[in-house]
């Protein structure tokens, strides 16, 4: 039998061939009025890679689940036609569980598409499998597309394509994406499909007759088979059921009754049965299509790999993890060294004292030279904060998370620490939201439609906008509590102390079932400096489209609120606020600019160190870390919890944070702590 195990050099010259094939353009670019082709399947399978290799977009590519959470979109070119391409979020089965599996189903729904790209991991056929039978069952036109070949090769997996194509009845082609290996045969593929599958998986007689019975009561047209719909009916898809109870109107009814029916023939949800036996199919096919498998256990790999995931060896990697790649990388070379160098130095010594001597000399008007060079102007707030100590602490930051991603590591921190997640209403999965939400708070909203149940996205949204700060926050505090470790171990406990109260109160208080998890683990690999180098560089470019022009408009906003007195009026009704706290009336500053961006607020501070005294500045940078989230995230947080939701949040924090920071200060002045 032809097996398609064997790698070929990649050489520069082959990947030019290929290149040819792609057509570059933007991500989420117009596909309007282009027949589509849609990549699917479950997270951390490579689909972005090869949405990459397709369109010539960049798109986030990273070695853990719930990288694809908006819908990316690129063309492509086909002998001389152009196609739209769709890099959808991962999803296991056609009956969803988390939002972003609820998502990647619509746009199969939705999109009709011209081809089906399901993409899966050569090491895990098993458990990919039922999903490629549940795609061609549908009556999709289905290309599988099997991935990570290298990998599989590593383990000593060998597949048969030859075997498996047959007897999945559509095309399938071997790939390694990191490299390209493969995008000419599945350029190939694309070239000469056409939908000749009929397969189709046989269920027992009570089924089948349910299942034929519910058809011939579906009388509209369907963008997937008739038989898959009655399959998802007959399991209780909930999304299913609306879509046929708008298009069948009062037939519902007898389709209901031939559902009720059947189930009282199962102790079992149908869900599950039907499950067995895709899977059942599925381990059919393997045992003739999986070839000579001698897998190597006990790799270094595998030893680091189950050393990340034990609570013995797990914990003491986090922190050093935490020490070397947040505290030393971003918090004392970042924000210290490159802060520095670049505020100090470059900003404070020559750029803003040459571009305001050049400014009050040829500008004659008071208030525009204000805007440009005043104390709130474009250049010495907006562009110094955003370029001179806020960039140097995210750009740090970018790079150690690149690096941290890359390797496979993030996946088994959530097994590491989904016990304790499961106290505050959230899963291990929970974590990925979370660390992202150390690099950017409004990312890291948006990625929390990942978790599984509307109670998880709701507390992981609040922890998000209460307890996590982001990069520059992060390094910020870093710089000016380094030099106290007892400092920064008050704020360290304060903060965690806080994360999981929360989480807790709010996982007892809001109704709904405790959470499950499931993660698929990926390989642990060595990072990929392009991959790395590409990704940081992509991130930096995102924070100065998306992020730089609010530094800007912040300015604007804070020179104009000056130049009609009301943010001095602002100010003073603040006084009394950060009094309580133990902190002079200049620290306002740093809560109202914390309003427009976290960062701005943790600039703020940075700028008036100097002035205060070590517990000040452990009692502010408590409560500008638990404090309100920056108008970005609050417009991302509207966007995906409502506007209800998201003001109640919004005003918890707001008075938990001076609550806790008011605490705090009498605490440590009680205490007498030598801070």
């Amino acid at each position: 039998m032809g097996l398609s195990m064997k790698r070929t050099k990649t050489t520069s010259k082959k990947i030019k061939e290929e290149s040819k094939h792609q057509c570059h353009g933007p991500v989420s670019e117009n596909i309007e009025g282009l027949e589509k082709i849609v990549l699917i399947g479950n997270p951390n399978v490579g689909k972005s890679l090869i949405f990459n290799k397709l369109t010539g977009a960049y798109v986030t590519v990273s070695n853990y689940p719930g990288t694809t959470v908006t819908i990316d979109k690129g063309k492509c070119k086909i002998d001389g036609k152009y196609y739209g391409v769709i890099d959808s979020p991962g999803m296991y089965s056609l009956i969803p569980i988390t939002e972003e599996e609820r998502i990647a189903k619509f746009i199969l729904l939705k999109e009709r598409p011209k081809i089906v790209l399901h993409v899966i991991d050569a090491k895990n056929l098993e458990r990919m499998l039922p999903l490629s039978l549940q795609l061609i069952e549908a009556g999709l036109p289905v290309i599988v597309v099997v991935n990570m070949m290298d990998e599989a090769k590593e383990l000593g997996i060998k597949i048969d394509f030859i075997d498996l194509e047959k007897r999945l009845g559509v095309p399938t082609v071997p790939m390694v994406a990191t490299t390209g290996e493969g995008i000419n045969k599945l350029m190939g593929k694309l070239k000469r499909y056409s939908l000749k599958n009929k397969r189709q998986i046989t269920f027992n007689k009570f089924i089948e007759s349910s299942v034929k019975e519910i058809e011939s009561c579906l009388k509209r047209d369907y963008s997937i088979s008739k038989r898959a719909i009655s399959l998802l009916l007959l399991q209780k898809d909930d999304d299913t059921i609306r879509m046929v109870k708008e298009e069948e109107g009062k037939r519902y009814g007898r389709i209901n009754i031939i559902i009720e029916t059947l189930l009282q023939n199962y102790s079992h949800p149908l869900s599950y049965i039907i499950k067995l036996r895709l899977q059942r199919e599925a381990n059919k096919i393997i045992s003739t299509s999986m070839i000579n498998v001698d897998i190597k256990k006990h790799t270094i790999k595998e030893k680091i790999s189950r050393a990340m995931i034990s609570p013995i060896t797990g914990i003491p990697i986090l922190f050093v993890i935490l020490y070397f790649g947040l505290y030393q990388f971003v918090g004392v070379f970042g924000a210290g060294t490159l802060v520095d160098l670049i505020e100090g130095t470059l900003f404070g010594d020559k750029i803003n004292p040459i571009l305001t001597d050049f400014v009050r000399d040829n500008i004659p008007f008071e208030s525009i030279q204000d805007l440009i060079v005043g104390e709130y102007g474009l250049v010495t707030l907006g562009v110094t904060y955003a370029i001179a100590i806020i960039f140097p602490i995210v750009g740090t930051f970018f790079l150690a998370f690149s690096i941290i991603e890359d390797t496979g590591y993030l996946p088994r921190l959530s097994l590491l620490i989904d016990r304790l997640f499961k106290k505050i209403g959230l899963s291990g999965r929970a974590v990925i939201p979370m660390v992202l939400g150390l690099g950017c708070d409004t990312m890291a909203t948006m990625v929390t439609r990942t978790q599984e149940t509307k109670r998880e996205r709701v507390i992981a949204t609040l922890l998000l906008a209460l307890a996590v700060p982001c990069s520059a926050q992060l390094g910020v505090i870093f710089a000016i509590l380094s030099g106290q470790p007892l400092a920064l171990f008050v704020w360290f406990i304060v903060i965690m102390f806080n994360f999981v109260l929360i989480g807790f109160l709010a996982a007892k208080i809001l109704p709904g079932d405790k959470p499950s998890f499931y993660m698929e683990l990926p390989p642990l690999r060595l990072p990929k400096i392009s991959n790395v180098l590409t990704k940081t560089y992509t991130r930096m470019v995102w924070y100065f489209k998306e992020i730089f022009p609010l530094f800007i408009i912040a300015s604007v906003l804070i020179w104009s609120f000056q130049l009609v007195g009301l943010f001095k009026y602002i100010l003073k009704g603040l006084y009394p606020v950060v009094n309580l706290l133990g902190l002079p009336d200049e620290a306002a500053k740093a809560f109202l600019f914390g309003f427009f961006r976290r960062d701005y607020g943790a600039a703020g501070l940075f700028e008036i160190q100097n002035s205060l005294t070590m517990v000040q500045l452990t009692v502010a940078a408590v409560t500008l870390t638990l404090f309100v989230p920056c108008i970005a995230q609050l417009m991302i947080m509207i966007k995906e919890r409502g506007l209800k939701t998201a003001l109640l949040m919004f005003f918890f924090v707001l008075f938990y944070a001076f609550a806790i920071g008011m605490v705090l200060n009498q605490i440590l002045l009680v205490l007498g702590v030598g801070l």
